[in-house]
């Protein structure tokens, strides 16, 4: 994000938006947009953009895009859908550029086959006598060739994707096979909500899903073998014909990126201080609903406000920081916690604020590239962390410290403004006293006259004095988060 002008923030588009100021310079017009026409407006001035296929003059948007003019400048005149997607798919965006929307592109013209080409195709069939024996023969030869087309798109796809059900008199088990030997909880989404199945199953960067309407009372997961059981209970005992109506996406394998972001609405349970601005948040998941996020994945909260749709990405912590690493923290799966700041200016997390225990907020599924890998081959690893970008370092510091038997130091180095703002000072030195790998620094950068500790900003001098191996050629691993200035010289 970069500093905006006062008077260019969130709210004050949405205020922009209801005016009825002609945002498109059209007069309301939609009209059919062809590549040479996008492309002519590439400029601040006058900037179009393509976003799967609609297009919009974002020109009005420039100054209050939260992450500046140069971003969107990058899309200018072109197609921007890839560049959306890379960057910011879960906004939006229909909602936040409905008032900017100048029409679609104009489909282009398949083009027809070449004259010479639909000729000596003629010429071949003319040579062949029409003969019944011949008919037959080529009847045949087109069934085998759409034989071996049908039978190598279901070995490229479906050979280790697909599923199967069963059912006795009162339960009903779907079977889900992937032949991945690495299988676990983290890698199965399953919602039952609004007479509708949901389960995905994560593979890398795509997933397979199986999305159909029908009835449940109760959702368990039986993880196996590169199996995954989903059990249904029924509410009637009759035996049923088909496991329901299959829905648009059902029993596909196809990247994620491409399947979009599924939401589900869960209750808030709590909401507990933390320090004076940031409090943790427990949103209690739906009773149907299996899903844990790995350790460095993100949610999206969708929230209205002011009658535009709104979406963030917030990444869930513990309830508590476990301070006994024997073994793989084990929690109930039916809550995610978020640690969240709230911000006097931020219409966002004060609707956030605003909420009382019981009402509800839509969750995404997790989203996010970290690898747990990278941890596994590493000895040295170490955490730089800013204000709430402490957040991810949480299940991290959980996952590493309980699963990873070759790290030799795990190091959290935590910059703040000053000590109040500190998140779970106690909890990360009673660590540190417990487990003799882990060390926790923190510097601030607006201490009072009594801090006695490190203070300072990021800085190659600074970070040359905590960041050391353990040993001369150690595999070391550095991750990093907080807000954006921050992390950039960080990684400088």
């Amino acid at each position: 994000q970069v500093p905006l002008k006062p008077g260019r923030s969130l709210m004050d588009w949405i205020r922009l938006t209801k005016s009825g100021k002609d945002l498109t310079g059209l007069k309301g017009r939609l009209v059919e947009v062809t590549e040479d026409e996008l492309a002519k407006h590439n400029k601040k001035e006058d900037c179009w953009i393509c976003i799967r296929g609609f297009v919009y003059n974002v020109t009005p948007y420039m100054e209050y895009h939260p992450g500046g003019e140069d971003e969107l400048m990058k899309a200018a005149g072109t197609d921007g859908t890839d560049l959306f997607d890379q960057v910011h798919r879960w906004v939006n965006y229909e909602s936040m550029l409905k008032e900017c929307l100048v029409g679609r592109m104009a489909v282009k013209p398949i083009a027809a086959p070449k004259g010479e080409e639909i000729k000596a195709a003629v010429v071949f069939l003319q040579q062949i006598p029409e003969d019944e024996t011949i008919l037959c023969m080529k009847t045949f030869i087109s069934n085998i060739l759409l034989h071996f087309f049908c039978m190598y798109f279901f070995f490229t796809v479906f050979l280790f994707y697909s599923y199967d059900w069963f059912q006795t008199d009162s339960l009903i088990t779907i079977v889900i096979y992937t032949k991945q030997k690495d299988l676990n909880a983290e890698l199965v989404i399953v919602d039952c909500q609004d007479k509708r199945l949901r389960g995905e199953i994560i593979i890398d960067d795509h997933s397979y899903l199986v999305e159909c309407e029908t009835f449940y009372l109760l959702v368990n997961i039986t993880e196996k073998v590169g199996k995954v059981e989903i059990i249904l209970k029924k509410k009637h005992n009759i035996h049923w014909k088909m496991l329901g109506q299959p829905l648009e996406n059902h029993n596909t394998f196809i990247k994620r990126m491409d399947r979009g972001l599924f939401y589900r609405k869960c209750k808030l349970v709590s909401k507990t201080e933390v320090t004076h601005d940031t409090k943790l948040f427990c949103l209690m998941l739906p009773k149907s609903t299996h899903l844990h996020v790995p350790a460095g994945q993100h949610v999206y909260l969708k929230q209205i406000i002011a009658g535009t749709e709104v979406v963030k990405p917030y990444t869930p912590v513990l309830p508590f920081l476990p301070l006994d690493f024997k073994e793989p923290s084990c929690h109930d799966g039916a809550h995610i916690y978020l640690m969240i700041k709230i911000y006097s200016c931020g219409p966002f997390t004060q609707a956030l604020e605003h909420l009382q225990v019981g009402d509800y907020i839509s969750v995404s599924n997790p989203e996010g590239n970290f690898k747990k890998s990278q941890v596994h081959t590493s000895e040295d690893l170490f955490l730089l962390a800013a204000g709430t970008g402490f957040t991810p370092m949480v299940k991290l510091l959980d996952f590493a410290l309980t699963e990873v038997s070759c790290l030799r130091t795990v190091k959290l180095i935590f910059f703040n403004k000053t000590e109040d703002d500190i998140l779970w000072r106690n909890q990360l030195e009673q660590l540190a006293l417990k487990d003799k790998r882990f060390e926790v620094k923190f510097i601030l950068s607006q201490p009072t006259k009594y801090w006695v500790g490190k203070q300072g900003k990021i800085s190659s001098s600074l970070l040359s004095e905590f960041v050391k191996r353990s040993r001369k050629d150690s595999k070391v691993l550095i991750c990093i988060c907080g807000p954006t200035p921050f992390t950039e010289q960080g990684v400088q």
